[in-house]
């Protein structure tokens, strides 16, 4: 069975080719679709990830030793996106449950939902 990414998990993205604000080049993006979705589609949606640290609400601030990056990063939930899996280069890390219900929140704030 071929590995597909789990929601929660860090992987390198080719964001390439990016436009206006889009995000561009090699960079990491956490996977927020469930699992089911992973597993059955071409696709997944995965939210940003920068070094650019701008605490907004809609952001969320991950420390390097909770996501298996070597920098201090924030979970762009303003930049949520479908993409092919194709363009998931590497696995990274993973968030925890505690981060990932942060992250569930932010998302909801970003999209308003109740």
């Amino acid at each position: 069975m071929k590995y597909f990414p789990k929601r929660g998990e860090i992987w390198l993205v080719n964001w390439n080719p990016g436009r206006g604000s889009e995000q561009i080049g090699k960079r990491p993006a956490l996977v927020i679709q469930n699992d089911t979705g992973n597993e059955k589609s071409p696709t997944t949606i995965v939210a940003a990830i920068s070094r650019s640290i701008k605490l907004f609400p809609m952001n969320v601030r991950i420390e390097p030793q909770e996501s298996g990056l070597n920098f201090l990063s924030i979970v762009k939930t303003s930049q949520i996106l479908t993409i092919d899996k194709q363009r998931l280069e590497k696995k990274l890390g993973r968030l925890n449950y505690q981060k990932m219900q942060q992250v569930d929140q932010a998302i909801k704030l970003s999209l308003d939902l109740d």
